[in-house]
């Protein structure tokens, strides 16, 4: 059984690159276009992993971060942020938020495949 990791991005561009690099390596991919569809989405499919990014409209990927920890099925699983963001405050933001990991854009698909592979070993 294949692994599935939810992808959390207002841009159906990034949610189509990060789809494809990991449906490439044996992934399956569960989109959500916000944080609000990632939490709907949550509800009704398992998943063993997410990728967010930060900036999203009606609920933000450290507001998401939150919400998903606080569900007890979800409160391990490793969640990584896919950002543009890269000050340090948003960082530890995140990472106080509950995300295990940061990722700036514009990634390396190798790089992405990378940590998903370390993180869900």
């Amino acid at each position: 059984m294949s692994k599935r990791i939810m992808t959390v991005d207002d841009s159906i561009s990034i949610r189509q690159m990060v789809g494809f690099t990991l449906v490439r390596e044996g992934y399956e991919i569960l989109e959500a276009v916000n944080g609000e569809d990632a939490e709907k989405k949550l509800d009704a499919n398992d998943v063993h992993m997410m990728i967010t990014d930060l900036n999203m409209p009606k609920m933000n990927g450290i507001e998401l971060i939150k919400k998903v920890r606080s569900k007890p099925k979800y409160r391990y699983i490793p969640i990584v942020m896919l950002t543009t963001e890269s000050h340090e405050d948003s960082v530890l933001e995140g990472k106080a938020a509950g995300a295990t990991g940061w990722i700036i854009k514009p990634f390396r698909p190798e790089q992405l495949v990378g940590v998903v592979k370390k993180l869900l070993k």
